[in-house]
């Protein structure tokens, strides 16, 4: 799989963009909706005409969550049960993004 193109405001290369880029915001998520890679839901929302879609339950074997360090692209269900750590290099993801999962994924 090539590494996806990743979407946002000021994207670094660990995919960190100006609504978040502290060294652990290195994540970057598929949108449902358009199936494009986006920094946060915040770069797509000022970047697309059309709403954020949230994956369903249904969905968490989608490979939907990349990370910016290696460029590992995670299932919805390997994200969400990571511990916030990349499962392939290791990269430790920023714990507060769970503070935002509905935004993005379908409670279970």
């Amino acid at each position: 799989m090539a590494t996806p193109h990743v979407n946002g405001v000021d994207i670094t290369s660990s995919t960190q963009c100006a609504h978040y880029n502290s060294p652990l915001d290195i994540i970057a998520i598929k949108h449902k909706c358009c199936g494009k890679f986006y920094g946060c839901i915040t770069c797509h929302s000022e970047l697309e005409e059309h709403p954020a879609q949230v994956w369903g339950k249904e969905e968490r074997s989608e490979k939907a969550v990349m990370c910016g360090s290696c460029k590992h692209v995670l299932t919805i269900e390997e994200y969400l049960g990571c511990g916030n750590r990349c499962t392939s290099c290791g990269g430790g993801f920023n714990p507060g993004c769970k503070d935002h999962y509905d935004l993005y994924f379908e409670k279970k």
